[in-house]
């Protein structure tokens, strides 16, 4: 993993009731950046606990083992997010990173915590790809030669979805991004391509993840429907196994690519609609769930 920089918080803004822009800057930002789109890249994120500095440690090496040997009340905490936008110029580097203020009501986490109150001046540690280093990894965005593209996701996926759309911006290919997100007023600007269809899914009170599973579902039958009329589509875009097995041949000629993320229950009813139910072939889907329900996720 890349040593951390440290950034600093140029800007803080609400964006939407549930959505918190915030834009870092610093000179440490310099090195960050990648000679590849970043679609949905991951990126580590480390908060300072609560009335705290920025925890002390070497940051070169093996650096995440020292920090890991912080005590607790001053190493503060890591979380994982991804990259909304990163703007580099001869001046300044500057990373777009967009928070969700809350999951659920009594369920804020740190980061949305520390997210709701930061002001500008305000420093945390950001492990990010580096020109100096070699490429980090964290991109599960890779449809291959597929011919359609399906991304779906709650609000916590939002950024990454958009950051692929964006990255597309100049792709003509074809496909749908369905967003669940908390309310109307949650939905934001994408610049991605005429060709893709952004679906915004409020909840206005049902349950999470409801909306989203049943407007994949319909679309997957509407899916199936023209492909028995066209023909049967050849579908192999390469994806790894969670423990590292390649599922098939990285020879992909045609067909859907789904990218689905949000909350690991919802993830997993899906993966199980698609792959066990409707019979989508493993190579064609990359699930990832980035949270889980009363549960506080680590680093």
């Amino acid at each position: 993993m890349p040593a951390p920089v440290t950034a600093i918080v140029e800007s803080a803004t609400q964006i939407s009731p549930n959505f918190i822009r915030i834009v870092f800057t610093g000179p440490e930002l310099k090195v960050v950046g990648s000679d590849t789109p970043l679609y949905d890249q991951r990126i580590k994120l480390i908060f300072p606990n609560p009335g705290q500095p920025l925890p002390e440690f070497p940051q070169e090496g093996l650096w995440y083992e020292e920090w890991a040997k912080l005590p607790e009340d001053s190493r503060g905490v890591m979380r994982t997010y991804s990259i909304r936008s990163l703007e580099r110029t001869e001046e300044a580097t500057r990373m777009t990173v967009d928070f969700v203020l809350h999951i659920a009501p009594g369920l804020t986490g740190p980061a949305s915590t520390w997210a709701a109150s930061a002001a500008a001046g305000d420093e945390i540690l950001i492990v990010a790809p580096r020109l100096d280093a070699e490429y980090m990894g964290g991109i599960e965005f890779a449809p291959g030669a597929a011919t359609k593209v399906i991304l779906a996701g709650d609000e916590t996926a939002a950024p990454a979805i958009a950051r692929i759309l964006e990255d597309l911006a100049d792709s003509d290919i074809p496909g749908t991004a369905m967003i669940e997100i908390p309310s109307d007023d949650d939905a934001l600007a994408i610049e991605g391509p005429s060709s893709i269809d952004v679906k915004w899914l409020p909840r206005n009170g049902r349950k999470h993840g409801e909306l989203l599973m049943e407007t994949l579902a319909l679309h997957h039958e509407e899916t199936e429907a023209a492909a028995t009329s066209e023909g049967e589509l050849v579908w192999e875009t390469p994806v790894f196994s969670a423990t590292g097995e390649q599922i098939t041949e990285s020879n992909p000629r045609s067909g859907d690519y789904y990218w689905i993320a949000g909350e690991s229950g919802v993830v997993t009813s899906i993966r199980r609609s698609l792959v066990k139910e409707k019979g989508l072939d493993r190579s064609q889907v990359a699930f990832m769930g980035y949270w889980k329900h009363g549960v506080s996720m680590r680093g």
